[in-house]
């Protein structure tokens, strides 16, 4: 079996409800999925996270056990993800008798080979990042990551020798400087492996929401967390299944764990026998006033009240063009409906039509004669490649803007052109030419733009009238002049109608 595409999300953390910033990774991961479907095998993974104090106090709050806190959240997750369009091959949930069994399986092989001992855990512990902190990198006394108390704890605990993993860690970086992105982050662990790696602790023993440890206490939750990518996969179950898969090419995750997903999460994988996956991308925020949205922080956005408000496929082209992937950015509605109104209702559904009304009026709704020859054939032939290619780099916006190159042109031949001049004069071969590069330009943005607004492009698929389907190849599906002539169209309503936000106060 060829080894497929595998991208993962990190699991989310069950602690409450889903906000717009876990919609954004997912998305990201469903692009990726989409357009790597569309040529070779593919896998995308995500999940929820459901161990840990956090999830435990959150349940006492409501009056519920931790089980029936997830049990009821998870539905949630996954209506989020439908809401958005997101595909995915697997959804995991960490309490599932699959993911368990393997990670009391890890632990045992960790034990077994001298990776894990029993020791004395003093220290600082982030309840709500579920992290442990040495002194010196508190922040005023506070969790350097959430700036939240901190509560001092003193437990026997099991350790992972993470120490013993820092001089293979260093060499891995240094021989695969891009294996970790964006470049701030790679740099930021470089210093943190240069400083030095203390011993993890990987149990907790005065908690009972987590997987049993034999003997007594449960695992800690990042380990079990970060286990997840194997367990799903098969790992010591199906051998052949998990080595088409692993290691995974692409695994988003949050700038704030990027720590646990590249220093923490190659060394148990070796300690395993197993590979460090490909690439672990760690994207920026999703900022309010500056801040970083979190259920937490209370400033978190309804997911679903944006999709409902704005569409998912504009929702989903906002999240991706508005900031290169990788750095911070802020959210306004302002925003989002400027996008929505220039880009997609003007740019993009505006073009859509004014082509299928120009040829309802001058062709009887039908795809004219292929031209013989057509300025867009050879300009456009490279922009197949190019836009794969800045999507697999999770170069998402300039992916787009590359795209917005053929909507500018198509635009632009409509204004230049003018097909009804061509019309009152008679001119019916540049009439038809122009017409059927506009169709054909068309369905090229159709597909290339599937993975970003897959519902909203299909639709535009139904109304160009193309045959066959948005998930080929891309090498055998955008080849100019491939819209046969006579295809009939179906004109419906606009693609993307406008928005208008209420004036403030």
């Amino acid at each position: 079996m060829e080894r497929a595409y595998y991208v993962t999300t990190p699991i989310y953390y069950i602690s409450g409800e889903p906000h717009v910033g876990h919609a954004y990774t997912t998305i990201v991961a469903d692009v990726l999925a989409r357009t790597a479907r569309t040529f070779r095998p593919t896998f995308f993974l995500t999940g929820t996270d459901e161990h840990g104090q956090k999830v435990a106090n959150a349940a006492a709050a409501a009056g519920k056990t931790p089980q029936q806190w997830c049990d009821e959240l998870v539905p949630r997750w996954k209506a989020l993800f439908a809401e958005y369009e997101i595909e995915y091959d697997d959804f995991i949930r960490t309490t599932e008798a699959r993911h368990v069994e393997k990670v009391q399986r890890v632990f045992e092989l960790l034990r077994e080979h001298g990776d894990v001992y029993l020791g004395k855990y003093e220290g600082w512990y982030c309840v709500d990042d579920e992290t442990f902190w040495l002194e010196s990198k508190l922040v005023d006394g506070r969790c350097p990551t959430c700036g939240r108390e901190v509560q001092w704890i003193s437990e026997d605990d099991w350790f992972f020798r993470l120490s013993a993993y820092r001089d293979r860690l260093l060499a891995h970086f240094e021989r695969h400087p891009h294996w970790v992105r964006p470049r701030s982050v790679y740099n930021e662990m470089m210093s943190i492996l240069v400083e030095g790696l203390d011993d993890l602790s990987i149990s907790r023993t005065n908690l009972e929401w987590g997987i049993p440890i034999a003997g007594g206490g449960v695992i800690y939750v990042w380990l079990d967390a970060l286990l997840n990518y194997i367990t799903a996969i098969g790992w010591s179950e199906d051998e052949a299944r998990f080595h088409a898969l692993w290691p995974a090419q692409t695994q988003l995750v949050g700038k704030e764990i990027a720590r646990f997903h590249t220093l923490i999460w190659p060394a148990i994988l070796w300690a395993l026998g197993e590979a460090a996956p490909e690439l672990v991308f760690a994207h920026g925020w999703i900022t309010v006033d500056g801040q970083k949205m979190s259920k937490s922080l209370g400033n978190a956005v309804d997911p679903f009240a944006l999709a409902r408000r704005f569409g998912p496929g504009s929702m989903r082209y906002f999240l991706l063009r508005e900031a290169p992937f990788g750095g911070d950015f802020s959210y306004s509605e302002e925003k989002i409906a400027q996008r929505h109104n220039s880009e997609l209702a003007n740019d993009l559904g505006n073009l859509l039509q004014r082509t299928l009304s120009m040829l309802q009026r001058y062709r009887d709704g039908m795809v004219p004669s292929t031209p013989a020859s057509s300025e867009f054939a050879e300009r456009f032939a490279p922009l197949p490649g190019k836009v794969r290619a800045q999507i697999f780099e999770l170069r998402f916006r300039e992916a787009l803007e590359s795209v917005w190159e053929l909507v500018t042109a198509l635009n632009r031949a409509v204004d230049e052109r003018k097909p009804w001049v061509l019309h009152k004069e008679g001119r019916a071969g540049e009439l038809d030419a122009t017409l059927y590069d506009l169709c054909e330009g068309l369905r090229w943005l159709a597909v290339l733009l599937h993975p970003v607004m897959p519902e909203r492009m299909s639709e535009m698929w139904r109304q160009l009238g193309s045959p066959g389907s948005l998930h080929e190849d891309w090498t055998l599906a955008l080849v100019w002049g491939k819209l046969a002539p006579k295809t009939r169209t179906s004109p419906g309503a606009p693609l993307f109608p406008k928005i208008e936000l209420e004036a403030q106060p």
